[in-house]
């Protein structure tokens, strides 16, 4: 079991920071180069640059939340999400769909499916 995950790239899980403008303030975000490689990804699909996908969510983090207590760990979080929503069908793997173009209850729609799924897999294989 353990050779499937111990023989990735050595370069996908070593760190490297960037330093992003939120909002006139340089911030620097350390992350492994498996999620700078995801979020260039999801920057690309909506025609933005990781700043400005790092500001979007930011942004929009805050607005609904209030503060953000850990940038970093949200990040990788989105990553994570984004790539179990297209495992789901939800986002397509088709990378010329920007993200903004879906229906947000619909990908969510699919997320709810998908853990549903998995806890009954779950029970009958029990």
């Amino acid at each position: 079991m353990c050779q499937v995950f111990i023989s990735a790239d050595p370069r996908l899980y070593e760190s490297r920071s960037r330093s992003v403008r939120l909002h006139g303030v340089v911030t620097s975000i350390k992350l492994e180069n498996l999620f700078w490689q995801v979020l260039q990804e999801i920057a690309t699909r909506d025609s933005m640059s990781v700043p400005q996908l790092c500001t979007k969510l930011y942004d929009e983090l805050v607005e609904e939340c209030g503060e953000v207590e850990n940038f970093a760990s949200f990040l990788r979080v989105s990553c994570g999400r984004y790539m179990a929503l297209q495992l789901s069908g939800g986002i397509p793997i088709d990378v010329g769909v920007s993200i903004a173009s879906l229906n947000v209850q619909q990908v969510l729609a699919t997320e709810r499916m998908g853990k549903t799924h998995a806890v009954l897999t779950h029970k009958a294989m029990a």
